[in-house]
């Protein structure tokens, strides 16, 4: 079984650098319209199936390293499909072969990746599941199988989707496939949803419960999580737009999704675990300090120039200067309130260090200096036992 695993992870590695050496080819031969976008979903790809494959060779029975490796090569072959179709229908007029099956697939599989993708929630981190939970998983997967077929069937015996509705990217419009398509969408869809959202809840249930190490698997998760959701409702709203701000917003956006699968591989590999208390820390920090010195430099301009007689170029200079002058003690005060909300340690050892050098100024005597710091090292490790030695 372990011999057949590895074969298949390095299979399933090999057919991806294939495909993501093609989707490169065929962006240069298609003079692909939309490359920006091409080429970050293949980065999304590569670090979906990056993360897959190593959490696959480290820990082969977890089904969710076996998923992100799944959600790669589906990223891939989609692009490469979207490429092949821009290829046949823009620049040959729909004759080269399987153009049919390729927009059937564009269409059809849509939804797939996220039904793939969700579970994974579930299955976190070590892929165990008890009680009534592998009985669902199994409805939700047939439950997935019979939606993206039947979303096949229904384009691909609707006489509507010709070469001629088919758009620049290959696909056909949103009224084809009739009620073959959209019964599917009525019944099964939410189904999904109540299975996502009972996903989630199962993880917010075992964070009540956890501690240590669980609990800090899961708020990689909860991290990646969130910011994944934001990113996909950014590429939602403005991921079809044609205009350079949508662009660029939507692009950005894909990449926060790629955040998912990093935060999943470090919460299951365990590496650098509790960064995610200092990464939130520091995040939350320098943005609220960003805010700050945008605020203090806009607000210093418009007085300066609305308000006071000065020049653009010596309310410009007087802003940077206070900017300048508030950004250390702006730092400081910042970066401890963020502390003693998200990184409590951190603060806990702060104040711990400030109060023993505080106690330290005071004493005079070797004995009670030895005792504070046995008392310190103590409240701040919490060890078994605490000795000192002391060289004669």
């Amino acid at each position: 079984m372990a011999i057949r695993r590895e074969r298949v992870r390095r299979a399933a590695a090999a057919v991806f650098v294939v495909l993501f050496a093609a989707d490169i080819v065929l962006s240069v031969v298609t003079r692909d319209p939309w490359p920006t976008n091409d080429s970050l979903i293949l980065v999304l790809a590569a670090v979906y199936a990056a993360v897959g494959y190593v959490i696959a060779r480290s820990q082969p029975q977890n089904p969710i390293g076996w998923i992100f490796l799944a959600l790669g090569l589906m990223g891939a072959f989609d692009t490469f499909v979207s490429l092949y179709l821009v290829l046949d229908f823009r620049q040959h007029g729909g004759r080269l072969p399987l153009g049919g099956a390729a927009v059937y697939w564009r269409d059809s599989f849509t939804i797939l990746p996220f039904i793939l993708a969700l579970p994974a929630i579930l299955l976190f981190p070590d892929g165990r599941l008890s009680g009534r939970w592998p009985r669902l998983l199994r409805v939700y997967v047939w439950a997935g199988v019979v939606f993206s077929l039947a979303q096949y069937v229904g384009f691909a015996f609707d006489p509507g989707t010709g070469f001629g509705r088919v758009d620049l990217r290959g696909n056909v419009p949103s009224d084809a496939g009739g009620w073959v398509v959209w019964v599917p969408w009525l019944l099964l869809v939410p189904f999904f949803l109540v299975c996502w959202i009972a996903f989630v809840v199962h993880q917010v249930n075992a964070w009540r419960k956890s501690s240590g190490v669980q609990r800090a698997q899961l708020k990689w998760l909860a991290v990646g999580g969130a910011i994944c959701l934001a990113s996909c409702v950014v590429v939602v709203v403005f991921g079809s737009g044609f205009s350079t701000a949508s662009r660029i917003i939507g692009d950005l956006a894909v990449l926060g999704i790629a955040l998912l699968p990093i935060s999943f591989g470090v919460a299951i590999l365990r590496y650098r675990l509790y960064e995610i208390d200092r990464l939130i820390s520091r995040t939350l920090s320098y943005a609220l300090l960003t805010a700050l010195l945008v605020g203090t430099f806009a607000g210093i301009v418009l007085l300066a120039t609305r308000v006071l007689p000065f020049s653009s170029p010596v309310a410009v200079a007087a802003s940077t200067l206070a900017a300048a002058a508030l950004f250390n003690p702006l730092r400081t005060r910042v970066q401890r309130l963020v502390d003693r909300r998200f990184n409590r340690a951190r603060y806990d050892r702060d104040a711990l260090v400030a109060a023993f050098s505080a106690r330290l100024r005071d004493a005079v005597d070797s004995e009670t200096v030895l005792a504070e710091l046995a008392s310190a090292a103590s409240n701040a490790v919490e060890p078994m036992h605490v000795s000192i030695w002391v060289p004669s």
